[in-house]
């Protein structure tokens, strides 16, 4: 049996290809939008991609089992499970919906269905035999978002992103069972889980690649010995809140997407559309764009830029030609195909600056973008407090032209904030460099 794991760190997301080689077939498990890595190691092992699958409707990221189906002609398998409303649509004719218990053969390689819901109601896991290689018990489990190293899915999504009201808790009881049925499968059973540290899918996962499900039991939180109410309570509370494009992920994984095709960005001749400065943030405050949103193009990029992409607007970037390329590269990847061209750094405006320590706590116009448990967990006393992801459609109740304090925890989300700030109009921006975690407790 062949088998790969493909990590990208931009989505933190593992995708995985496994191949029968007496047979010379493979299957792809949750592919990301551009396949091309797949079909070059498939090629380069002798190895055709036939077949597909996916454990359920991806939120963070732009799926690639329909570009498979219609690039390679394979067989694709997706879930059948859970409510048909929340379902997949426009699949190819090629697609099986399976379900609990169902197998499903690559060559000598058995991949069984495992129906384990709690992350969305059609998640499933695929329990792998490695027939051909003559054992007949389980390697290991592709198990998705459902279990991670260290964690498991957020139940959440469907009612933040796509606002189905009650659906957290129904998800969250519905995780509890679905963790109490594999805990009957063999300790020594890999876990190969859909995503690493950095994804926002879940609250604390882990940042070595796999596991094992003995390793879990004993040191997973969510193996803990608790009854459901209390496995409830703390997986619901403190999830962070999810990046806009995740309803736009939804959307695109259920109805379908164009094909992926990778394009070149030019110089941009149009100044006036929306722009995203991907330099540093020392590079950016030295001097930018009146209005460019600074979010630099590092590991955590997709994760901020999901806040304020518009899917139905193009952009501009300002960056080097090859971090430009790479950028929309990137967007693409959660279906964003409009990065209109790039455009110079520009040096309208000097970030004005504050030293954490420096606020003294009589500062009049004090603007707080930190997330919500951060705010409850302590703030200054005249701060108004507007959650980053927001800035952009809400209101800012401010004087335009009077100093503005602005400050995240770390001084990484205010970065972002000076730019959309200016974006609407106000002149006298003060960013708060090291943020709240260092400005002094007496205050």
């Amino acid at each position: 049996m062949f088998f790969k794991q493909f990590y990208d760190q931009h989505l933190s997301q593992s995708s995985y290809l496994i191949g029968c080689q007496r047979t010379g077939e493979a299957i792809v498990i949750d592919p990301k939008r551009d396949v091309r890595p797949y079909i070059e190691v498939a090629e380069a092992e002798g190895l055709r991609i036939t077949h597909a699958a996916e454990t359920h409707i991806h939120a963070d990221y732009a799926s690639g089992i329909r570009d498979i189906a219609e690039q390679l002609h394979a067989t694709i398998y997706v879930s059948g499970e859970g409510d048909e409303s929340l379902g997949y649509r426009n699949m190819p004719e090629q697609t099986i919906f399976v379900y609990d218990k169902d197998e499903i053969y690559v060559g000598n390689v058995k991949l069984e269905v495992l129906h384990t819901p709690g992350h969305t109601p059609e998640s499933i896991s695929f329990l792998l035999t490695d027939i051909g290689g003559g054992s007949s018990v389980p390697m290991g489990l592709f198990s998705g978002d459902f279990l991670f190293v260290g964690d498991v899915g957020r139940p959440d999504l469907l009612e933040k992103a796509v606002q189905i009201s009650g659906s957290t808790e129904v998800g969250a009881k519905q995780m509890y069972q679905s963790l109490e049925k594999i805990t009957s499968l063999p300790d020594y059973i890999q876990i190969w889980p859909g995503h690493g540290a950095g994804s926002p899918c879940g609250k604390s996962l882990g940042a070595v690649p796999m596991s094992t499900l003995g390793y879990e039991k004993a040191n997973n939180w969510a193996f803990q010995a608790m009854d459901e109410a209390t496995f409830v309570e703390e997986l619901t509370t403190n999830q962070p809140a999810p990046p806009h494009h995740f309803a736009q992920m939804k959307k695109i994984n259920q109805y379908g997407n164009q094909p992926f095709s990778p394009y070149v960005v030019y110089p941009s001749q149009d100044v006036s559309l929306q722009t995203f400065d991907v330099r540093t943030r020392s590079a950016y405050h030295g001097g930018h764009q009146k209005g460019a949103i600074n979010i630099p193009f590092d590991k955590n990029f997709i994760n901020q830029v999901g806040w304020y992409l518009d899917y139905d607007q193009p952009i501009n970037i300002v960056g080097d030609d090859k971090t430009v390329q790479d950028v929309a590269y990137v967007l693409q990847l959660i279906g964003y195909d409009l990065v209109h061209g790039y455009v110079a750094p520009g040096d309208e405006v000097v970030t004005q600056h504050v030293h954490s320590e420096d606020i003294t706590g009589n500062e009049k116009n004090v603007l707080d973008v930190r997330n919500d448990e951060e705010w409850d967990g302590g703030h200054l006393q005249q701060a108004v407090h507007i959650p980053h992801g927001k800035l952009l459609e809400q209101d800012i109740p401010f004087e335009k032209n009077e100093p503005l304090y602005v400050h995240c925890q770390s001084g990484v989300r205010s970065s972002i904030a000076v730019g959309i700030l200016e974006q609407k109009g106000f002149t006298n921006v003060i960013n708060i460099k090291e943020g709240y975690k260092d400005i002094r407790s007496n205050i």
